[in-house]
């Protein structure tokens, strides 16, 4: 086993199936909507400006 700067011996991870990473990425991706879904709802003003401003992004954007 490897060990650290102290000498101690910890475990080293098993790498992760592509299949593991995916659930872990889509869970965070469900935590990061629900959030920004909350913080709309507790700050609309800031929210109707941030739909504003991505909305006139997206009109200026060239592709």
């Amino acid at each position: 086993m490897p060990e650290d700067t102290t000498g101690r011996r910890h475990r080293v991870p098993p790498p992760e199936t592509d299949a593991e990473r995916r659930r872990r990425r889509a869970r965070f991706l469900r935590e990061l909507a629900e959030a920004r879904e909350l913080r709309d709802r507790v700050q609309p003003r800031r929210a109707k400006t941030a739909r504003l401003r991505h909305a006139m992004r997206m009109r200026t954007f060239r592709w």
